[in-house]
């Protein structure tokens, strides 16, 4: 299952939402026999991102953050809460409080940039948020993990897919998803 990552290009900055892994950790190992294309060993120059934004902490979406210590990381209160105190949910707190990183928590909805904003969707965990990004037609939605496949939003049963679903937006990223769901 692939993960990815996105790469908003705002008039204001540049924003990556998720980071993915760097690194292989022994659990994840033995969970799955993933092959990394970490960040760092790609074609993005990561000094020009200027913004982090995590969808939520589970290790497949935050194991770049220390590649980003000093930038602000911006994810739901709630979320790095879990992160810190759910040893079974968010069992690698090292990749979530990486030397360097600098959450900068918010609660609820959050208008990070014009035109973008930050949404509470919990489900796939309680503190989840996806992004916002408004356009002259209908939003396009950067969504993590708030449906994993796209059967999910087609019958969407979680408050965060239903919250996503009434936004009636154009297209929805997922994280494990070459291409956008569209309605």
């Amino acid at each position: 299952m692939p993960v990815y990552v996105h790469l908003i290009d705002h008039p204001d900055a540049r924003v990556l939402v998720d980071t993915g892994m760097t690194e292989l950790h022994p659990s994840v190992v033995a969970a799955f026999d993933p092959i990394l294309h970490p960040l760092d060993r790609q074609k993005l120059d990561l000094s020009t991102i200027d913004i982090v934004i995590n969808t939520h902490l589970h290790a497949d979406h935050c194991g770049g953050n220390h590649l980003f210590a000093g930038k602000p990381i911006y994810v739901q209160r709630r979320e790095l809460e879990d992160a810190r105190s759910n040893a079974t949910e968010y069992p690698l707190r090292e990749w979530v409080d990486a030397p360097g990183v600098q959450y900068v928590a918010v609660d609820g909805e959050f208008e990070l940039l014009p035109g973008l904003r930050l949404l509470p969707a919990p489900g796939h965990t309680a503190g989840m948020q996806v992004v916002v990004i408004e356009t002259d037609d209908r939003p396009i939605i950067v969504g993590g993990d708030v449906a994993v496949w796209f059967g999910e939003l087609d019958q969407p049963a979680t408050v965060g897919q239903l919250r996503v679903r009434d936004l009636d937006p154009q297209s929805v990223w997922l994280a494990h998803e070459h291409q956008a769901w569209t309605p």
